[in-house]
């Protein structure tokens, strides 16, 4: 009898410790799944919050904005480069940057739709408000009191102006309206185009003078290396940067005499009439000038005058591929 009870004296304690581990580890599990749990309900919260305002966050040149989730009314003041992108894809805004109070031609297929908001460094910001857009894209280069009265309609992006951030900046209007797969199709053909291109070129052109000017009110002008066509020119087809470019720091008046002794064997010429409204007369001018004349690429009639539409910047996706397909068509002449 005392066996039988020492037994189950014996078995009570065994259940007993049993039990108690099994407690603890339950304690700590739950402790855990706790933790587990506050963090992803957390990041639940966040996102059901945003899903609840209809908004999203997207990530730009290493800074997050807060956009709607659906962008159908996008206005576009101040960036070329954004106007630029919206022809490769195909993105047609409610408002848009006009010239003169007109919309270039070279807009014409994305601003069926648009209303002018005003001129390049100009915003109209009643229109723009009346506009009732879902995302403004600006410009870099807009001044701090403009950047803040604009963000106060809608989201605000302000569009890098620099040259090496096309990518971003057409994958940036891709996210914002569902288009990343043709975006990313435009860069893999363009870089594509450009392995095709150099070797098309191979060394013919090597040691030879590229140049590319743009004439503004009379005026011809030079840009950096990273600025303008430059940086196809110079960084993609990989040809020599001539001193006068290195030492560039902005947009540089380029005298007569300069570009006769820079002597370049070829130049791209962009001029644009409601740049030299002033002076009309400018480019044939330049071209009839008996010191210009003298110099390599106009006695080699390899002076080539608007290859793409004048008013392109030169260094977004539109302007990289159509300048790209000029610029090889010309040169392998």
């Amino acid at each position: 009898m005392k066996k039988k009870l020492g037994l189950w004296l014996v078995m009570i304690c065994m259940l007993a410790v049993l039990g108690a581990c099994g407690n603890k580890e339950d304690a700590s599990g739950n402790a855990e799944n706790s933790a587990s749990t506050g963090t992803e309900a957390s990041t639940n919260e966040t996102d059901t919050a945003e899903a609840a305002e209809g908004t999203r966050t997207i990530k730009y040149l290493d800074k997050e904005y807060t956009v709607p989730t659906e962008v159908n009314r996008i206005v576009i003041t101040g960036s070329m480069e954004a106007m630029e992108d919206a022809l490769v894809l195909d993105v047609h805004p409610v408002g848009a940057i006009t010239f003169g109070g007109e919309f270039p031609e070279m807009y014409a297929s994305i601003t069926d739709q648009a209303e002018s908001i005003g001129q390049k460094i100009e915003p109209n910001f009643e229109t723009i408000l009346s506009l009732k857009p879902d995302i403004i894209l600006g410009s870099t280069k807009f001044k701090p009191e403009v950047a803040e009265q604009l963000s106060k309609i809608a989201p605000f992006i302000q569009v890098s102006h620099i040259a090496t951030d096309w990518e971003s900046n057409l994958n940036l209007l891709a996210e914002l309206t569902g288009k990343q797969e043709q975006a990313k199709q435009e860069i893999e053909q363009y870089k594509a185009a450009l392995t095709t291109a150099q070797a098309e070129l191979g060394d013919k052109l090597e040691n030879k003078k590229v140049l590319a000017v743009r004439i503004r009110n009379g005026q011809m002008y030079v840009y950096p290396e990273s600025v303008f066509v430059n940086p196809i020119l110079y960084g993609d087809l990989g040809f020599q940067v001539p001193a006068e470019i290195q030492a560039a720091k902005a947009q540089e008046a380029l005298s007569v005499e300069k570009f006769a002794e820079m002597n370049p064997d070829y130049v791209f010429v962009q001029f644009e009439t409601s740049e030299n409204s002033d002076t009309p007369n400018a480019l044939t001018d330049l071209q009839n000038n008996p010191i210009i004349q003298k110099t390599t690429a106009l006695k080699e009639n390899h002076a080539f005058v608007n290859v793409i539409d004048p008013l392109a910047e030169g260094g977004p996706a539109w302007s990289r591929i159509e300048f790209l397909k000029a610029a090889v068509e010309q040169l392998s002449k």
